[in-house]
């Protein structure tokens, strides 16, 4: 049996969005359809800043796109 993943215990993710305020989506897609569309849009529902890393999307859900991290 592996061993607990401490940074997938919902505790820790919690505690983790609580205090941060920006963060980057490697991959994000301009797609609704796809799933990092909507992981983001839920985060910046949330009030969190997303910053999108896609060298394809020059803007995904109103923010400038980055091209790599």
């Amino acid at each position: 049996m592996a061993p607990p993943d401490r940074f997938a215990d919902p505790e820790t993710i919690r505690k983790v969005l609580d205090y941060v305020r920006t963060v980057a989506v490697v991959g994000l897609s301009p797609n609704p359809a796809r799933p990092s569309h909507g992981v983001a849009r839920y985060l910046q529902s949330r009030g969190l800043r997303v910053v999108p890393v896609n060298p394809n999307a020059p803007e995904v859900l109103g923010e400038r796109s980055y091209p790599s991290l």
